[in-house]
């Protein structure tokens, strides 16, 4: 993550217009989030703390979060000494990830207070910290206690210290910093040891600027003007106040709050949902394992039953050769009459040639009923893991409201335990579709679980409505709420169902599309699961920045 210390810097000077503005509320969406509503310039803007061990940061935000209905002990000690406050400053301490709010105050009583809010972002060791003028710690969203942390107590009653990190020179106040490197180390590592607030994006960033690096690092440092960027390294997605020469740029955002809040919007949402369905996924796994040893199981058996037709032919033999038998012979040698051809039948010699022939009939019915068995129990075997599988893939798209949903699913489908009863909430998901919008300005629907396939397949769209599948691939339903979609909104449909499938960061993809009227569900087929007939299959390869900007698109959910 490239949240270090230069952007943090920056990210103070974006926050500085909330200095003099009031603290009017303040609420906690989780465990980590801390999120305080400040009226400046004329609006109330939420800025958010988030102390998550791998989203840590601060900004404002545009996002509506969910509350808890009963406020946490944080919460509450926040709301008591600085809710109504007045922000005096914000600043950055050093040039380090540790942000100091200073707030005035009043108390019950009416006398003038002052307090200090730290918010250190530091990975897993993030945290936020109220103290008093004298540094003494009222609370903190995260307790370290001495037996837990032997380098410094974080508790009530305790004086605030700042985290012990290595002595480095802040980047703003040198011009040079040759002299400063450890010659015995590579030039990127010698520079983070000695520049404080310097991430590994940074010190890359120096080192592509040419080969001398005390004029690289003044040009990097003379070039603050803010750009905001979200950009690929390595096959991984990060961001920068700047854009970075040595990484493959995704967009551009006015903001460094409008840059972060788009960042991690959907992955503080993916973390949210994995907490809260970790038990599902755990148990889907476990369930598609047992389905697929059940599957090769069967495939064996089946494979064993080729026996059938010899054992039925060898009866037959025995039958039309019972005058030359006689009980005690060990094997027939006979002409196969379908094809003249010479075969040897073994017998049992302690039975009569009549109880031989019966063996094999016998066998050959045991092994015909053991046939159709295993063949009606392999399709349902593969419909079961072919069910699994899309509600994995689901768990990896859905939103939080959606997790009831599937939960409710899955018990009726016997794969869980039902804990309680709910009332029937399948109008209210309904309304929630996902729309996004072509780039010729057509609508599509894509649904997120299998009641809402179920709905824009079977209520939503029309008989001449096309709808998509990736082929072969468990996935979304995916309609055109259009009777003529262009070239460009076909395209761009076959790329959402081939993102929101099991094919999600896959590149030639294989996407069917048909119109509805060639769209059937099968009776007591399993939610989601349709047959279709008159498709036409394309080949795209979905770009997750492509497919988010469509949703950003969308003008409404009731086109």
């Amino acid at each position: 993550m490239a949240f270090d210390g230069l952007f943090t810097h920056q990210m103070i000077k974006e926050l500085s217009f909330l200095e003099t503005a009031r603290i009017n509320k303040i609420t906690q969406p989780d465990q980590y989030t801390v999120v305080m509503v400040i009226r400046a310039n004329r609006k109330n803007n939420k800025l958010l703390l988030s102390a998550h061990p791998n989203f840590a940061r601060f900004h404002i935000t545009e996002q509506t979060l969910d509350n808890p209905f009963e406020p946490p002990m944080f919460l509450r000690v926040l709301r008591k000494h600085i809710e109504g406050g007045i922000i005096q400053s914000i600043q950055q301490m050093g040039n380090d990830r540790i942000i100091e709010i200073i707030i005035n105050n009043t108390n019950e009583i009416g006398d003038r207070i002052i307090r200090h809010l730290y918010v250190e972002i530091m990975g897993k060791h993030s945290n936020i910290i109220l103290t008093d003028e004298h540094k003494k710690i009222l609370d903190s969203l995260k307790h370290l206690t001495p037996n837990t942390n032997s380098a410094r107590t974080l508790m009530p009653g305790f004086t605030y210290e700042f985290p012990p990190t290595l002595k480095k020179y802040n980047p703003y106040e040198l011009t040079t910093i040759s002299a400063l490197l450890d010659p015995s180390l590579t030039h990127k590592k010698a520079i983070l040891n000695v520049l404080e607030g310097f991430s590994p994006v940074a010190v890359n960033e120096v080192l592509s600027l040419g080969n001398d690096i005390d004029a690289s690092f003044k040009a990097f440092m003379d070039d603050q003007s803010v750009r905001p960027v979200a950009f690929t390294l390595n096959d991984k997605e990060d961001f920068y106040y700047k854009p970075v020469t040595h990484a493959s740029h995704i967009a551009s955002f006015t903001t460094l709050s409008q840059l972060l809040d788009t960042f991690y919007k959907d992955r503080a949402t993916r973390e949210r949902v994995r907490n809260q369905t970790n038990d599902l996924a755990r148990h889907l796994s476990s369930l598609l394992s047992k389905n697929e040893k059940k599957l090769a199981k069967l495939v064996n058996e089946l494979e064993e039953t080729q026996q059938m037709d010899e054992m039925n032919l060898f009866g037959e033999l025995i039958t039309s050769n019972m005058y030359m038998l006689k009980q005690g012979m060990e094997q027939l040698e006979t002409i196969n009459y379908y094809n003249n051809e010479m075969v040897t039948i073994p017998l049992n010699p302690r039975k009569s040639p009549a109880e031989n022939a019966q063996h094999y009939y016998k066998q050959y019915n045991r092994l015909k009923t053991r046939k159709q068995h295993a063949i009606v129990q392999i399709e349902e075997t593969k419909a079961e893991i072919e069910y699994i599988q899309t509600i994995q893939m689901q768990l990896n798209h859905i939103e939080l409201e959606d997790i009831d949903d599937i939960r409710n699913e899955l018990a009726e489908q016997n794969l869980i335990k039902k804990k309680h009863k709910k009332n029937d909430k399948k109008q209210k998901k309904t309304q929630d579709i996902d729309h996004y919008v072509s780039r010729d300005q057509q609508v599509m629907v894509v649904g997120r679980n299998n009641l809402q396939n179920e709905y824009i397949t079977h209520k939503m769209g029309r008989n001449n409505y096309l709808w998509f599948h990736t082929k072969d691939i468990p996935g979304s339903h995916v309609v055109i709420l259009d009777s003529n979609p262009t070239d460009g909104t076909i395209e761009d449909a076959a790329m959402l169902a081939a993102h929101f499938s099991k094919a999600q960061g896959s590149s030639k993809v294989p996407v069917d599309y048909t119109e509805i009227r060639y769209v059937y569900k099968p009776n007591g087929s399993k939610p989601g699961f349709v047959t279709y007939t008159d498709q036409t299959t394309v080949i795209v390869t979905p770009e997750a920045h492509y497919i988010e900007s469509m949703k950003k698109n969308d003008s409404s959910k009731n086109a």
